[in-house]
């Protein structure tokens, strides 16, 4: 564990730095901080240079650098196990395959410290995950958002986290991973199928926001979707659609900003939709009360696909949208 700093550590890039990864160079430079540990605070935002944060652990260095890494306060061992439910869609003894119910935090943070899930998979694995990701996440390769749905694979060994990490890394450009999800947008697309190529980052005004961003330092992001089917409201005008999307890439908040941004908020997102809750009066009855009912973003994760990092084998799993996004679907199709 990293002693607690009052101030961010300074690291000053040098000649022998020139073109390195800044993850290698703040690994051997601060002490007791491991190349994986650096990539997971650099991804967090906790690595600045010239007051501008730095989410790429891959970012070339340039001597006189000068970069500031925060880190975190002192963490707590190991997370404890608790009882909680999980639906296991596959397991064996290299990872673990989950349908996250919405609702539940991936791992502990700020606010988190317990009823997580690496706190049911602490309690259902035992010490077998993966300690690559740190003490507080133990296994976890990728996450969803906490009202996201869906699927998600955790690492029980580390040659498992490192080969899952390879795939994620790769954004399935080399064929060995896909990811799709489901999700009810606000209005109709002009396109019945397109992708949205615009890149990412921390927004500048809000550290918990997401925005679009066209520096040199947005990362990039693409979104493939193709609208799978039309509702209309109470007036009988199109007012949403059902989506399927396929990521390219897997940056944070990535397809709730990619939808926001082109004019079609997912329903019931409260930080990138807020500006269309007055579209719910043109929703009929059933679909107004249905989506009040979800409380929530109306977004699952519904496919995920990948090579077993171990075997090599091709493994493809598939969960529907659970209740609650359902009945939203289904009252929008008039049936609710």
């Amino acid at each position: 564990m990293i002693e607690t700093r009052a101030a961010p550590v300074v690291v000053t890039a040098e000649e022998a730095d020139a073109g390195a990864r800044l993850d290698r160079v703040l690994a051997d430079r601060v002490e007791g901080l491991s190349r994986s540990r650096a990539q997971a605070l650099i991804k967090a935002g906790a690595v600045t240079r010239a007051q501008k944060t730095l989410e790429d652990p891959g970012v070339r260095v340039k001597p006189g650098d000068v970069f500031e890494l925060q880190l975190p306060e002192p963490e707590a061992a190991t997370p404890a196990g608790e009882d909680i439910a999980l639906d296991v869609v596959y397991e064996d003894k290299a990872l673990i395959v989950i349908d996250k119910p919405a609702g539940l935090v991936v791992h502990p943070s700020a606010g988190h410290s317990t009823g997580t899930l690496v706190n049911a998979l602490i309690a259902h694995c035992g010490e077998t995950l993966s300690g690559i990701g740190g003490v507080r996440r133990p296994g976890i390769v990728h996450r969803l958002d906490k009202d996201t749905s869906g699927l998600l694979v955790v690492a029980k060994t580390d040659k498992a986290h490192q080969g899952l990490a390879d795939q994620f890394a790769a954004h399935g450009n080399d064929g060995r991973m896909a990811r799709r999800y489901v999700a009810v947008v606000w209005g109709t697309l002009e396109r019945r199928s397109g992708l949205v190529d615009i890149p990412l980052g921390r927004s500048t005004s809000n550290r918990t926001k997401i925005a679009i961003d066209r520096s040199p330092q947005g990362r990039a992001a693409v979104t493939h979707y193709q609208v799978a089917e039309t509702f209309t409201g109470a007036d009988s005008k199109p007012v949403a659609s059902l989506l399927n999307l396929e990521l390219a890439t897997g940056r944070t908040h990535q397809i709730r900003v990619h939808m926001a941004h082109i004019g079609h908020p997912v329903l019931g997102d409260p930080t990138y939709g807020a500006g269309f809750k007055a579209s719910a009066a043109k929703l009929t009855g059933p679909a107004a009360s249905a989506l009040d009912a979800l409380a929530r973003q109306a977004l699952h994760a519904t496919m995920l696909a990948f090579e077993h990092p171990v075997t090599r084998k091709k493994l493809a799993f598939e969960r529907p949208p659970p209740a609650d996004m359902t009945r939203l679907i289904e009252a929008l199709r008039g049936k609710g």
